[in-house]
């Protein structure tokens, strides 16, 4: 007799019937082979749903995950059922992959979703359906056989082989399909059935269960449920702790207050805490205090640090480590630094600086060093002070690029060489063994899955590491990679050359410190100043061609045919010119190059006496161009038998050994022409030349690649003669674009076409939920198509990977069409933080998308009415590229729409439809553009040398990195009652002898002129002290609130004052350009909200003026 067994009197359900009983069957052996049965019987149910209805459309795999995950099943299922049965499949993963126990509970709550969903079935595709209670009485009693890991997966593996293809099987019953989906709508019509459910309460400890488990945690031996305590603060003076975690001692580890899913655990953080103290005083050890809703989890080492949400819990090891180390570890106030891997004043300062900061409490350190300085050592040290100290025992080094990781792992070993080490890149070492893991960003984002321990558990849980080194810390590691950091739970120490104000302040926000204020920093300049690094002296200069292009008329007329030869296409058009942006990127012309190389070697520092010159590094544009140059100077230069000058790039086979003869002071080659490889991690302090033959943009990589040439070389021109300075040829205006943007302009290379696509569409979403597009169906349509979009992503994310679990809350919240109804500011931070970087596109035809990138930025700009040009020239050139493609059959096809947007005005005067009609029917042509269609062309016109400019100039770092800003912004509030900030708080012009005390503070007391110049530029101290300590909340309120008052503002007109006024109060000024940003342009555009009292506008305006100015003017 089963449950089941309802099956048996349809042959429709033939296909799964006998698996269902199987499973049941199952228990009888054990509870393992229960859920991989339940697991497998539920898949064959839903692959016979796919065969035989058809409003299910086969997804891109047909896997189990990605079909229940498909929005049309969605459709089709009710979302109580679905939650069930996703249950049972991550419950059967569980048994498959991991070597735990699965309590008898689990698999029986397994067996009843499965029993729910057969049911729903039954009910939906049956003639006749009589509703059953499932019943646990009739289960067989389970044997103590136990299957082991491998057991488990042959089973699982064994059980594949049966299927057959989805597709094959949807083919044979096109008829019994049509009648089947009949059947199911007409019963939705008067739909009754009911989703039997187990509790919130019990639904919610599944959750947690399962999390405990995949820590390692055991129900029968070291976790207690519900455990009494007395001493509580209540009537009976005693409470149930709902898990209490225990060592191998018997001593409780952690505490767990488990809320429902549908609360915020932090409620329970007081309780949780109450508990944690009833424990204390009956074991005499306070236990780590954890409290979670199933979806959050937050832990709080409450002797130690606050609480702090987690990726999971920590395994049994883990925690009795945390609870010995209260007593093991040691104080750093004291430190001892071995002078054997560190020995310079400042490097002990950065050593201290950390460990001042982790003594305070703080989890998170960034060090700002500049190249050349000793950072990897820094680190080591820290590393062997924490190790000696007990505060660390196993590391994680994060590098972006395998040469770093290994230079990296070479250092420790070199100067730590007891502690064991791993490169997690090598397939040789073992990362069980080993103390100190060394990797790459993606490979350990792929190794946290997959790393198994010998026992067949995940190797790296969430409290694996005791503290994570950083190399190279900056703003698009974090974004791409921020899953690592939420998944560790250990210390993190940031290190980076990049100056302290050029720090992206998204990086200071992670480490959780003030702007500009790092925990410790280095400059150049003051390693020039102290010995440290040497200084540079640069080479400026550019050419005629580089600067304004190639001229037909300006050419002598032997070069005007070779001129007409090269650039005269089938129509017999010839260019008047070639723009200055072509050379060295597509036209490589040679005695452009020739004047430069000649010019480095005369001017060049030199070794050998002056005979040679020294090692140099050029920066080429691309790999033609590098070779274009090695080729130019291997003809001018024949003497040396092309060994002198060597092209290092990725499609050079064996660039390593380049670059390790490169590396050798005795070696050649003595110029290394480069295409993105050596801009970081290769110290070679012999460089004496570093040669710019390309425009950077980035100003942390303008640093790293100079950083190239900073390194001291002792005796490098012969005995006692050190390297004093390096040259830098500019011959791209480099240090002109920096001087004019002192920030420079960071790339996007943080963010895939993918997640850019999806934040457009998102965009989309947004600016579609307004009123005026509600009345047209079409429009309305659309912006559904983008919801089911994003709801399809969402549900193919892989639910066992560490990075979708993480944002478990996120994915279950969106993938719920109800809550696409409206997308608030808060939702769309969300879903573009949290969710879009999961995003994995699975289509290979890369031209498709971006040309859809280009589209969905244009449809976006139209609908903001922001500036649209760039993307509408975009579009026309990529399409005039098609023109050219008249052969290919698809791209005739279209002939008439790619001509209306090559020739005409035509993407210009289009509307939102036509715009997506050009996406839709050009997009998949895009993959017949040739991407070297234009073709390399090279030229020998005789250009001209500009004046060379010689000088010592500095890429300006900002000030010393002094805490300036912060003693300030301290001795400001915590002074407020001072007569002269009183006055400044209080909107009243200071007098002639005020502003006198007040630059007495701040150029003499805290600090000094240059100082305040570095930090706050050319502001007026008053608005700088103004901008501090904001605007009185009682002044702002009678300047402003008299408009909300005698009733002439709208709804929106008031909550747009009411933002004014928190703005004021907070910054003490605002900027009229402010009022056009964010968050007044949430409430709308200025003139759209006054554009009918425009009067009154005028008067706030008056005010903020006036507001303004007494933040400058005297009295």
């Amino acid at each position: 007799m089963s449950n089941f067994d309802f099956l048996k009197q349809n042959k429709l359900f033939n296909n799964f019937s006998d698996s269902c009983i199987e499973a049941e069957n199952g228990l009888g052996l054990n509870t393992v082979t229960c859920s991989i049965l339940s697991r497998r019987a539920l898949e064959l149910a839903v692959k016979w749903l796919y065969a035989n209805d058809n409003d299910l459309s086969i997804p891109y795999q047909d896997n189990i995950s990605a079909l229940v995950h498909d929005i049309t099943f969605k459709n089709i299922i009710d979302e109580k059922l679905f939650k069930q049965i996703k249950y049972v499949i991550k419950l059967g993963n569980f048994a498959v992959h991991n070597n735990k126990k699965i309590s008898r509970e689990e698999a029986v709550l397994s067996l009843r979703y499965l029993y729910n969903f057969m049911q729903w079935i039954a009910y939906c595709y049956s003639d006749e359906f009589e509703e059953k209670e499932f019943d646990e009485s009739i289960l067989p009693a389970e044997s103590i056989n136990v299957l082991a890991v491998k057991e488990r997966e042959s089973l699982f593996e064994e059980l594949e082989k049966k299927d057959k293809k989805l597709e094959e099987t949807r083919r044979e019953n096109e008829e019994l399909r049509a009648e089947l989906t009949k059947k199911r709508e007409k019963k939705e019509e008067n739909y009754s059935f009911e989703v039997k459910d187990i509790s919130e309460f019990e639904t919610r400890k599944k959750y947690i269960d399962l999390e405990l488990k995949l820590a390692g945690w055991d129900f029968d031996t070291n976790i207690t449920e519900e455990l009494k305590l007395t001493g509580m603060p209540n009537n009976k003076n005693e409470g149930y702790a709902d898990y209490v975690l225990f060592g191998k001692n018997g001593l409780p580890l952690a505490v767990v207050e488990a809320k429902k899913t549908s609360v915020d655990p932090r409620v329970g953080q007081n309780q949780a805490k109450l508990y944690a103290d009833c424990i204390e005083n009956e074991y005499h050890q306070r236990p780590v205090i954890y409290y979670t809703n199933g979806f959050d989890i937050y832990m709080w080492d409450d002797m130690n640090y606050a609480p702090r949400k987690v990726s999971g819990f920590y395994t049994q090891d883990e925690l009795q480590l945390l609870i010995n180390r209260r007593k093991s570890r040691q104080s750093l106030e004291h430190i001892f630094v071995n002078d054997k891997i560190t020995n310079r004043e400042y490097q002990l300062e950065a050593i201290k600086s950390v460990c001042e900061t982790f003594e305070e409490g703080h989890r998170k350190a960034l060090i700002v060093m500049a190249t050349g300085t000793g950072k990897t050592r820094t680190a080591i040290s820290i590393v062997d002070v924490l190790s000696d100290k007990e505060w660390v025992k196993n590391v994680l080094f994060l590098a972006d690029r395998t040469v770093l990781v290994k230079q990296a792992k070479n250092n420790f070993n070199k100067l730590l060489p007891n502690v064991s080490t791993c490169n997690l890149l090598s397939t040789v070492d073992n990362p069980e063994d080993s103390r100190i893991v060394f990797s790459t960003y993606q490979t350990m984002m792929n190794a946290i899955d997959v790393t198994k321990n010998k026992d067949g558990n995940k190797l790296f849980t969430p409290g694996h590491f005791d503290l994570i080194i950083v190399d190279e810390a900056h703003r698009s590691i974090y974004k791409k990679y921020q899953a690592i950091f939420e998944y560790f739970d250990g210390l993190v120490v940031g290190l980076t050359a990049t100056p302290r104000n050029d720090v992206d302040r998204n990086t200071y926000r992670f480490f959780e410190i003030e702007n500009d204020v790092p925990t410790f920093a280095y400059e150049y300049e003051k390693a020039v100043k102290e010995g440290y690094l040497v200084d540079y002296h640069t080479i400026k200069t550019s050419t005629d061609f580089m600067d304004r292009g190639i001229k037909y008329s300006e050419l002598s007329d032997e070069e005007k045919e070779e001129y007409e030869n090269t650039f005269t296409d089938d129509g017999e058009n010839l260019p008047e010119e070639i723009d200055s942006s072509a050379i060295n990127t597509w036209l490589f012309n040679r005695d452009t190059i020739k004047k430069l190389l000649e010019l480095l070697m005369e001017k060049g520092l030199k070794v050998k006496g002056g005979d040679e010159l020294g090692k140099t590094i050029i920066f080429a544009r691309n790999h033609k161009h590098a070779q274009k140059i090695v080729d130019t100077f291997n003809e001018l230069y024949p003497e040396y038998r092309g060994n002198f000058a060597k092209l290092v790039d990725n499609q050079v086979k064996y660039n390593e050994t380049i670059i390790e003869d490169f590396s050798v002071k005795e070696k050649w080659p003595q110029i290394a022409v480069s295409v993105d490889m050596l801009d970081t991690g290769v110290d070679v302090p012999e460089i004496l030349n570093l040669v710019f033959f390309k425009p950077v943009k980035s100003k942390i990589k303008f640093w790293q690649m100079i950083g190239r040439g900073t390194r001291l070389c002792k005796d490098l021109f012969g005995v006692g003669i050190d390297k004093k300075e390096f040259y830098i040829f500019d011959y791209c205006k480099n240090f002109e674009f920096f001087s004019e943007n002192p920030k420079g302009i960071e790339t996007n290379s943080g963010t895939s076409l993918t997640e850019r696509i999806y934040g457009y569409k998102l965009d989309l979403i947004v600016e579609l939920q307004n009123m005026k597009y509600q009345s047209d169906e079409k429009y309305c349509e659309y912006r559904k198509q983008l919801i089911n979009d994003f709801i399809e992503e969402i549900n193919k994310l892989n639910t066992d990977s560490f990075m979708v679990r993480n944002k478990a809350h996120y994915v279950e919240q969106y993938s719920k069409i109800d809550n696409w109804t409206y997308i608030s500011t808060i939702d769309l931070a969300d879903i573009k933080d949290n969710l879009i970087p999961l995003f994995i596109s699975i289509e290979d035809n890369e031209e498709a998308k971006r040309f859809d990138n280009l589209i969905y930025q244009l449809q976006v700009k139209r609908i903001r009415q922001d500036k649209t040009s760039r993307c509408e020239n975009a579009i026309i050139d990529t399409v005039a590229e098609l023109e050219r493609l008249g052969t290919v059959p698809q791209v005739r096809k279209k002939q008439e729409l790619i001509l209306k947007v090559a020739e005409t005005d035509y993407i210009k005067q289009a509307d939102f439809w036509q715009i997506e009609e050009i996406r839709e029917e050009l997009r998949n042509l895009i993959q017949f553009i040739d991407p070297y269609m234009r073709p390399y062309v090279e030229t020998d016109f005789e250009d001209t040398l500009n004046d060379v400019d010689e000088e010592y100039v500095y890429v300006s770092t900002g000030n010393n990195f002094s805490n300036y800003k912060k003693k300030l912004e301290k001795f400001l509030t915590g002074n407020l009652e001072n007569v002269i900030i009183w006055k400044i708080r209080h909107n009243i012009r200071l007098t002639e002898q005020d502003k006198e005390n007040l630059e007495k503070i701040l150029f003499e007391e805290l600090g000094n002129n240059k100082e305040y110049a570095e930090t706050y530029g050319d502001t007026n101290i008053i608005k700088a002290v103004r901008n501090i300590v904001g605007l009185d909340k009682n002044v702002v309120s009678d300047i402003f609130y008299k408009y909300i008052n005698d009733n002439r503002l709208n709804m929106k007109q008031i909550q747009f004052v009411k933002l004014l006024v928190d703005y004021v109060i907070k910054n003490g000024t605002i900027d009229m350009q402010k009022l056009t940003e964010q968050p007044f342009k949430n409430v709308g555009e200025v003139y759209d909200l006054f554009g009918n009292n425009i009067d009154l506008f005028k008067e706030i305006k008056e005010d903020i003026e006036s507001i303004n100015e007494n933040a400058e003017k005297l009295a």
